[in-house]
């Protein structure tokens, strides 16, 4: 089977200024995610999708390939994924001239994952009949216990049920959408509109890796927490 990791990371960032290759723990943040997929034994190739010849020149020295650059209206901030996603499968399979099997995206802004998780998403990915495996983990709130909205001036809990729910351990659960590890159909990926228009299911990757880097404040709490678990391992 093909498999074929792409790693999105584009020259601009409004959160972090050049975060993508900012130094993290000794290397480029970037590095982390390709060094991960490349020892994922059951990842084919590993590339780079970018808009920046900087990042792809580091990508290409941490082992990654970055065969070709990303057109300019897929590099600005209101780019979405599905899109970025459908351009990296379509030029890779053009560039290679082989089909792609299975398509991987691992966000570089998400260093917390271990190599075991990408596996186990890809087992289950295959264990499944399902369009896309991507990560999540228990939420925090729940929507049914304690998220509230504003309704005509008065706070309501965001989603009712017939009785009401008195401890957070009865309400239906939930969970956040983990910006880490996507697992997906290729037919999927050229025919349907966005992750959930399909039938997807979510990897639990735990609420000790579900954070990502978005802001200064991201980047501090990440690094702090990956010198931990270093000290630990």
């Amino acid at each position: 089977m093909n498999i074929c990791c792409v790693i999105s990371a584009r020259g601009g960032s409004k959160g972090v200024k050049g975060k993508n290759i900012r130094s993290f723990l000794g290397k480029p943040l970037i590095a982390w995610s390709i060094e991960q997929a490349l020892l994922c034994p059951e990842i084919n190739r590993v590339i780079v999708s970018t808009d920046s010849e900087d990042i792809a020149d580091i990508a290409r020295s941490y082992g990654a390939e970055a065969p070709f650059m990303r057109d300019s209206y897929l590099a600005n901030y209101t780019a979405g994924k599905w899109e970025v996603w459908q351009h990296a499968l379509e030029a890779c399979e053009q560039y290679y001239k082989e089909p792609i099997d299975l398509y991987v995206d691992l966000d570089c802004t998400s260093p917390l994952r271990d190599v075991e998780d990408i596996s186990a998403a890809i087992k289950q990915f295959k264990e499944s009949n399902v369009d896309a495996v991507f990560s999540v983990c228990e939420a925090r709130k729940n929507p049914y216990f304690n998220i509230v909205e504003e309704e005509k001036n008065c706070l309501r809990i965001c989603k009712s049920l017939p009785s009401l729910i008195v401890r957070r351990q009865d309400a239906p659960k939930v969970y956040d959408h983990v910006a880490s590890i996507y697992i997906l159909s290729p037919d999927y990926l050229r025919t349907g509109s966005s992750l959930l228009s399909g039938c997807t299911q979510g990897y639990d990757i735990g609420q000790a890796k579900s954070l990502d880097i978005d802001s200064e404040f991201d980047f501090e709490i990440v690094e702090y927490l990956m010198k931990k678990r270093n000290r630990l391992d």
